[in-house]
């Protein structure tokens, strides 16, 4: 496709524009009617719609390699692509791990290879995620996959001199360690949130102190020694404090929330339906709201849907035998708008700054988050904002039927993803991937 204008569409919920594409970048803007086009120009009508810049998620759990019946690049992406990212970042915790420049290399090109997204893969910190050495962290970092953030999430760097001696690391190319907050000797059996509820249903609580203290360590940690720390799907109201503390003193730290701990509560706990078991646990309503106020007050900066597809086998059993996720991408964007956008919290400017743009300056992606105007890659979701629909997980692209959101009323849905300037959904609906 040469050329696509699209119409009378919305930036960021400001006033209408048309937008011209060619080549994959925004090649004009300017007021309705007033952008010329050539003759045989795709036209696509936006009226009523918003354009964002293409999302992008830092935190995806693709499975590939090693767990394809759960999920692969190419679904994991379709998903994303339906969800309106235009960029993934895939976690390490795969099989085998990506903790080398091989195993992060084949991630990459099964991405490009996919048309769908970027998909940036994240290198784990230590080898086989088993907190005891340091992986390959350079040569995955000069790799073709330019790995630049660092994560063992599902597990978390609990020796302090691994993850000192790995923020140490980083500095040298501007890369970052992503921190999956969870003290292993406080959470050992831990099946839910540590409270009333817990008490109340007999299972073994995940205390909030878990997590803070964690964080907490880490700050301190990367204060020391001048590095970039990324808190992972922050889920208390002390964890807030403590980045909001550290931000106040100029710690390079940044924090990012999941849809689910903005929405739910443990006390969907009750209906001991696994499909609510997740790492971190669902939290407590004041949580919630603490969360909330992060996102809207700058302590959080992104939205990580912590996309976690796993096999009904897994999934689908008793509470304690069940694994811990939940699927995110194609509902993500909807959950912000409810808890967020409809609630008069933050304008869809602000969503376009935590959903894509915030976290394209974290990664370093020239390509993506950038402003809607002539000059910068066409990488762009087209959203409709109007109207709720219950969610079913049966019509996800995603091989992961485990939404937390099954009969949810959510509001909006995207209309259109264009990647690279190529639309990958059109009408709510996959087209075809970017050609090779």
């Amino acid at each position: 496709m040469s050329s696509l204008l699209i119409r009378s569409v919305s930036p960021e919920g400001s006033d209408p524009v048309d937008l011209l594409i060619a080549d994959g970048t925004i090649v004009a803007a300017g007021a309705p009617g007033s952008v010329a086009a050539p003759a045989d120009a795709t036209v696509v009508d936006a009226t009523g719609l918003i354009a964002l810049p293409g999302l992008v998620d830092m935190h995806t759990h693709l499975r590939q390699p090693g767990h394809e019946d759960a999920e692969t690049v190419d679904t994991g992406t379709r998903a994303a692509a339906k969800g309106g990212y235009t960029a993934v970042c895939a976690m390490a915790n795969s099989n085998p791990v990506a903790d080398t420049a091989g195993v992060v290399e084949q991630v990459w090109q099964l991405g490009r290879d996919a048309g769908w997204a970027d998909v940036h893969p994240v290198g784990a910190v230590t080898v086989g995620l088993e907190g005891k050495q340091l992986s390959e962290i350079r040569a995955m970092a000069e790799s073709r996959a330019r790995v630049r953030m660092f994560s063992d999430d599902g597990k978390c760097v609990h020796d302090p001199v691994l993850m000192r001696r790995a923020l140490e690391y980083v500095k040298s190319f501007d890369g970052l360690v992503a921190q999956h907050a969870q003290e292993p000797r406080l959470t050992e059996g831990a099946q839910m949130n540590e409270g009333v509820v817990s008490a109340e249903l007999g299972l073994t609580g995940w205390p909030a102190v878990a997590e803070e203290a964690i964080i907490a360590r880490d700050v301190l940690l990367t204060r020391h020694v001048n590095s970039r720390l990324h808190i992972c799907h922050l889920s208390t109201k002390g964890s807030v404090e403590i980045v909001r503390w550290a931000k106040q003193r100029g710690i390079n730290v940044t924090a990012e929330v999941t849809p689910h701990h903005l929405l739910l509560t443990e006390e969907l706990v009750r209906t001991f339906d696994p499909v609510y078991k997740v790492n971190p646990p669902l939290r407590t309503d004041e949580d919630v709201m603490a969360l909330r106020a992060a996102v809207v007050d700058g302590t959080v900066d992104v939205i990580g849907t912590d996309h976690a597809p796993h096999t009904l086998e897994d999934k689908e059993s008793e509470w304690s035998c069940a694994a811990m996720g939940m699927t995110g991408l194609e509902t993500a964007l909807s959950v912000v708008q409810k808890t967020l956008v409809d609630t008069g919290m933050i304008d869809w400017a602000a969503v376009a700054k935590i959903t894509s743009r915030r976290p394209s300056e974290i990664l370093g992606l020239p390509d993506q988050g950038g402003a809607l105007e002539a000059g910068t890659a066409a990488n762009i979701t087209l959203w409709d904002p109007a109207g709720e629909t219950p969610v079913n997980p049966e019509t996800h692209v995603s091989k992961g039927r485990n939404s937390p959101y099954r009969g949810m009323p959510l509001p909006g849905r995207v209309s259109a993803t264009f990647y690279r300037g190529h639309p990958v959904v059109l009408d709510g609906q996959l087209t075809t991937p970017l050609p090779a």
